[in-house]
C-alpha cells in the first residue's frame, strides 16, 4: 500500500480519534482533522493531504455534501463517513463523485479495507496520469504533455507543453510516480520525456522549449532510451 496523507473530517471527537488511532496503526499518516467546513478547507489548501475521510452530516451551516463539492471542484479524491441519512441528503450526495463509503460504526479491519480499495481504484483509473498540488490545487496532469522535471531544493518545477506548476515534493519523490518508458534521468535535477526530445549534443538534450543538461553519467542511458522510442 502506497503511504499516504489523511485529513480527517468529523464533528464527533471521540469518534475522530478513534479513526486517527486506527489509521497510524495501519501506517497512514494523518495530517489533521476538523469538526467543520471552513477549518477543513484552510487546513487542506495548506496541508494538502492525498485523500480526505469526510463525515456527512456535521453540525453547522455547510455538512459534508458540502466540502465535498468544493472537493470535486479541485479534483481532491474523498471517502465519506455515513451513518443513516435523510432522503433529501442522499440525493445531494448523488451529485457528489467520492472514491467510496465508509458506514459506521465501522471496524478497524473495515475502515482499512475501504481506504486501500478506494486508493487502489483510485490509481488504477489514473494510470497514465500525475496527480499534481500546486497552489493549493490539486492537478490531474496527462504524463504524455509533461516536457520534463527540475529539481528546487526540496520542491519541483514540472513543465508541461502549457504551463508549469512548483510542486512540494522533491526530484526524487517525483520521478517515483513517472512511466518509466517516459522519462529518463537526464542529470542529477532533471528527469525528461523521452518523447519531446528533439536533438542532443554532448552535454545537452534540446527540446522544442529550451536546452536541458545532459551529465555524462547519464548520457548512456538516455541514449539507450531514445533508440527504444
Amino acid at each position: 500500500m502506497k503511504f499516504i496523507s489523511i485529513y480527517i473530517v468529523e464533528d464527533e471527537p471521540l469518534i475522530a480519534a478513534t479513526i486517527e488511532t486506527a489509521l497510524l496503526k495501519q501506517g497512514y499518516n494523518v495530517v489533521g482533522d476538523a469538526e467543520d467546513v471552513i477549518t477543513a478547507l484552510k487546513d487542506i489548501a495548506q496541508l494538502q493531504p492525498d485523500l480526505i475521510l469526510v463525515d456527512i452530516q456535521l453540525d453547522g451551516d455547510k455538512d459534508g455534501v458540502d466540502l465535498a463539492i468544493e472537493l470535486d471542484k479541485q479534483q481532491i479524491p474523498y471517502l465519506y463517513l455515513t451513518s443513516q441519512t435523510d432522503f433529501e441528503t442522499i440525493e445531494r450526495v448523488k451529485a457528489t463523485q467520492p472514491l467510496g463509503y465508509i458506514v459506521k460504526p465501522f471496524t478497524e479491519h473495515s475502515l482499512r479495507s475501504n481506504i486501500e480499495l478506494a486508493w487502489h481504484n483510485y490509481e488504477e483509473e489514473n494510470a497514465g496520469f500525475l496527480i499534481l498540488k500546486s497552489d493549493g490545487r490539486t492537478h490531474k496532469v496527462n504524463q504524455n504533455s509533461i516536457l520534463y522535471l527540475k529539481a528546487f531544493d526540496n520542491y519541483c518545477y514540472v513543465y508541461t507543453t502549457t504551463r508549469s506548476y512548483l510542486v512540494p515534493h522533491t526530484l526524487k519523490y517525483m520521478s517515483e510516480q513517472l512511466n518509466s518508458s517516459l522519462f529518463v534521468q537526464a542529470h542529477r535535477s532533471y528527469w525528461v520525456n523521452i518523447n519531446h526530445i528533439e536533438g542532443i549534443e554532448s552535454n545537452k538534450l534540446f527540446l522544442k522549449t529550451e536546452p536541458i543538461p545532459l551529465s555524462a553519467s547519464q548520457k548512456k542511458e538516455v541514449m539507450r532510451k531514445l533508440k527504444r522510442s
